[in-house]
């Protein structure tokens, strides 16, 4: 006789119906240890467990095909799934597989991934989760021809926002009825989801901040000119080759701040004489918050002195956490050369002297490519195959220069003498940057004490450094003399020439002095110092300092000299801030 399963007379279910409902039960429960009342507390402590190490395997990588592929094994796991898909959203707002797995197989078949398609639009359209404990028996889902085929029980499909962005949506199932999702795997499910999110908008924002990093880096290495970035206690946090290459450096001696916790210190790479100055300039910036900017910075290398012009700004933020500094450095050596060679030609062409002129700076160069050319050969003796380089480098440099300058002269007309209102700091330096680099002037030491009070004076610029040309000359010529007549007793002669400029309110003047400690001149010399062709040099022809006077009282100022035999001399010279002449 067939087992009756009706309802009995009495309405009550037959026992054997109630026990297979129970041990459906029994093995449902089983799988879900979530429905057993007897294991949810410790089924809680391990689903916080189970989201504790997700979360910490996912964001254990920054980048996004990675943490996908964690994200959805570790899903499979949690949720006891036997196939899982992200997908997420492209730029044309079209769902795209980006992991699937399936829990038997490993990797699903196109056929399996057609399963989710249409569920997962929905959960991108309304923005809910979807959720079914038994998808045949769900009006929603029971005549799906995919979820018929594979016998699909459990569905879980949630949704990945990022900062209220729809962006993707991550699915589980399962066919199996004894592997059934609750209504608390959805909630845990969601969970996951938004932690999965949070890690993915971490990965976003860390390979945004990798690309910006990589195009600043470009950026700084391409730049034509120095860049460095400093902290507050002057520790390099950037420098670029440009920057090496103007200060001579090598980039084996350079740490920076995200390489090691002992970056080198920028003050520490400068020559010992130029580092009070650039101490001045960088705890100005500081102290002020204000960018501190010179045109006309005077560097001098181990090779040759540089003109440099100088921008140093605040700036926010280093990698250190610190704020700090920004500098650019530009070389404009070339420029203020050329620059020179126009004011000096034209003035010189002017006065009949272009070929005194012209030898002067064709010394130069020469002196400077002799220099490297000694300089290289030691170098390749010692082994220091990193300076050679820069040694043949300035000697071909110096050569191109040459002829530039020859070539120059072709395009120079004489013009009319002029007035113009001009930095008097600038010209002593210009022409100090030239001087300096002479072989006679090399053993000799500079004391520079330019007031930076001193306002803009309106001189004839070639004039007015030919005066200062002369007396730096003579200045030279003094101390060698001295030395000559020291050379019997053995006594060392100081060398030193000195440069002292001030700005006198009452007298609205410029007063530049310029002192050395040569042989010094007697009573008689100086009175007549000034008469043309009046001379105590072999091959001088006494019109030097003649010229020179003339040249001031043209500028309605004063040249006056003061000198102790045996001592040295100082010459004083005085310029109006204006001139009558200029009118």
């Amino acid at each position: 006789m067939p087992e009756n399963k009706s309802l009995s007379a009495s309405g009550s279910l037959p026992v054997d119906v109630f026990a297979d409902l129970e041990a459906t039960l029994e093995e449902v429960a089983e799988s879900n240890p979530r429905i057993n009342s007897s294991e949810a507390g410790n089924k809680h402590s391990e689903d916080l467990r189970a989201i504790l190490e997700a979360t910490l395997a996912i964001n254990s990588s920054m980048d996004t095909d990675d943490i996908l592929n964690i994200v959805m094994t570790k899903a499979i796991e949690l949720m006891t799934a036997e196939r899982g898909l992200i997908m997420l959203l492209d730029e044309k707002k079209e769902l795209q597989v980006k992991s699937a797995y399936n829990i038997e197989r490993e990797n699903m078949t196109p056929e399996e991934l057609k399963i989710s398609s249409s569920i997962a639009k929905q959960v991108v359209n309304t923005a809910k989760a979807v959720y079914t404990s038994d998808a045949l028996s769900d009006e929603r889902y029971a005549n799906k021809q995919s979820v018929v085929e594979l016998h699909l029980r459990s569905i879980l499909c949630v949704p990945l926002n990022i900062k209220d962005e729809l962006v993707g949506v991550i699915y589980l199932d399962n066919s199996s009825q004894s592997k059934m999702f609750l209504k608390s795997d959805l909630y845990l499910f969601e969970l996951y989801a938004q932690m999965v999110s949070n890690a993915l908008e971490n990965a976003k924002i860390y390979k945004s901040i990798y690309q910006l990093e990589r195009y600043n880096d470009s950026v700084i290495k391409k730049s034509p000119v120095g860049i460095i970035v400093i902290d507050p206690k002057c520790q390099i946090a950037t420098i670029n080759a440009i920057s090496l290459e103007i200060f001579d450096i090598n980039k084996d001696d350079i740490t920076t701040i995200k390489d090691t916790n002992t970056p080198t210190n920028f003050i520490d790479i400068l020559p010992e004489k130029e580092k009070a100055r650039w101490r001045y300039m960088i705890n100005s910036t500081l102290a002020t918050k204000e960018e501190f900017s010179n045109d006309r910075y005077f560097h001098n290398t181990s090779y040759v002195e540089k003109v440099l012009s100088l921008k140093i700004s605040p700036i926010e933020q280093l990698t250190n956490g610190s704020d700090g500094l920004i500098m650019t450095v530009e070389d404009i050596t070339d420029k203020v050369l050329m620059e020179k060679y126009v004011i000096l030609s034209e003035k010189l062409v002017a006065k009949g002297e272009m070929a005194a002129s012209i030898a002067h700076e064709l010394n130069n160069y020469l002196a400077i490519a002799s220099n490297n050319a000694e300089l290289l050969n030691i170098n390749i003796e010692r082994g220091k195959f990193d300076k050679v380089q820069f040694n043949s480098k300035s000697i071909v440099d110096n050569i191109f220069k040459i002829k530039r300058f020859v070539d120059s002269l072709m395009d120079f007309s004489k013009p009319q003498t002029e007035f113009i209102n001009y930095d008097i700091k600038h010209l002593i330096e210009d022409l100090l940057f030239s001087l300096r680099i002479q072989p006679r002037f090399k053993q000799t030491h500079f004391t520079i004490d330019l007031s930076q009070e001193i306002p803009n004076v309106e001189i004839d610029v070639g004039l007015i450094q030919q005066v200062f040309m002369n007396l730096l000359n003579n200045a030279a010529d003094a101390i060698e003399e001295k030395v000559i007549s020291h050379e019997n007793n053995d006594e060392k002669v100081n060398k030193e020439i000195s440069i002292v400029s001030s700005y006198d309110t009452e007298m609205n003047a410029v007063k530049i002095s310029i002192s050395d400690t040569g042989i010094g001149m007697t009573p008689e010399i100086l009175e007549k110092l000034y008469t043309k062709h009046f001379t105590t040099k072999k091959s001088g022809h006494g019109l030097g300092l003649a010229n020179c006077k003339n040249i001031i009282e043209q500028h309605n100022g004063k040249l006056v000299v003061e000198s102790i035999l045996g001592k040295g001399t100082t010459f004083h010279i005085t310029l109006p801030r204006t001139n009558k002449n200029s009118e």
